[in-house]
């Protein structure tokens, strides 16, 4: 509850002052009488029990004038409601989840784990865009199509696992699903981030054409080459000697990243170890923040009638009393 009128309620500052005033007028008012006959002191006892209640009236006119202090204070009950005018991002995730996603360059994870670690965060993190998710390999599906239900999205991407496509690396694939999915979308700004570390093998399409048709729709493409440079360790499962770990060297075609990301106006990251790639998805996180406006409006309803109603019920109980129970005879 709010007061459109507040300062009235100094007006409460009387009330100590009339309370000392009553009690000072009522004590000045004593007095002696001399009886004849004592048997008249044995009606004080009910004489008493009637004086018990003669402060009664004063208690009354109290609590009518302090709600009428709080009617003129004017309370009020308010309702705020948000309007929320949003420019809305569509964005679509795209993982590899060929092989080579199995190198343990990303410790204590391997690439895929760190990837949906930091994808999830990233999820997280987002706030009225839709978003949806495609994975690829030899071929490239959609996983999630675009959604604003995050946890069914989590779900999707914690069933992610090396081995769900036949193994291979079809990017161009997985740039033009992708595309296909956010083509139709009504969104300001479309967003495909994909993440990969090798080369284009596999797939009807190559990146190239597969980005310039990606423009074409109005995507932009932000592209992330995951994988230390060099070599890395990868885990492989020998029939004799059981799994034991190969180095194997790092060949993420940089070039055609770029290029992709050049061609849809994005950016090219290079991921080397779990902490770049965080600072890699939190630096996209924060070139394509949804663009929200906030209107509000209150409403206010005066609550000052159900104080004025109760103020004059005590005045009308006030003048019963004083005349009946309290009635003084001259």
């Amino acid at each position: 509850m709010t007061f459109a009128n507040p300062l009235f309620l100094s007006l409460f500052a009387v009330i100590p002052f009339l309370i000392i005033w009553y009690f000072r007028k009522n004590r000045s008012r004593g007095g002696t009488l001399r009886y004849s006959n004592v048997n008249l002191v044995k009606t004080v006892e009910k004489i008493s029990r009637k004086q018990r209640w003669r402060h009664l009236g004063f208690v009354l006119r109290l609590l009518v004038l302090s709600l009428l202090i709080v009617c003129l204070a004017r309370p009020q009950s308010s309702q705020t409601e948000d309007e929320i005018l949003t420019e809305g991002v569509d964005i679509v995730l795209a993982l590899d989840t060929s092989t080579s996603m199995t190198a343990e360059d990303f410790r204590p994870n391997n690439r895929l784990e760190a990837a949906k670690l930091v994808a999830a965060d990233f999820i997280n993190g987002r706030k009225n865009d839709r978003i949806g998710m495609v994975v690829f390999a030899g071929k490239s599906f959609t996983q999630c199509p675009l959604t604003l239900d995050y946890g069914i999205l989590l779900r999707f991407l914690e069933e992610i696992e090396i081995g769900m496509i036949e193994d291979g690396t079809a990017i161009g694939m997985a740039i033009a699903n992708a595309a296909n999915r956010l083509k139709d979308s009504k969104a300001k700004t479309k967003v495909a981030i994909l993440l990969t570390d090798g080369q284009n093998n596999r797939g009807q399409l190559d990146p190239i054409t597969a980005a310039k048709v990606a423009d074409a729709f109005g995507v932009r493409i932000y592209t992330i080459g995951v994988g230390k440079r060099g070599t890395a360790l990868q885990p492989v499962d020998d029939p004799l000697w059981g799994k034991r770990y190969v180095q194997v060297p790092v060949n993420i075609d940089e070039k055609t990243l770029k290029e992709v990301a050049r061609l849809t106006n994005g950016s090219y990251y290079r991921a080397t170890d779990h902490e770049s790639l965080q600072q890699i998805f939190d630096e996209i996180d924060e070139l394509e923040k949804t663009k929200i406006e906030v209107k509000q409006f209150t409403r206010y309803q005066e609550l000052f009638a159900s104080f004025l109603f109760l103020a004059l019920g005590l005045v009308v109980v006030e003048v019963v009393v004083v005349n009946t129970k309290l009635r003084k005879i001259p």
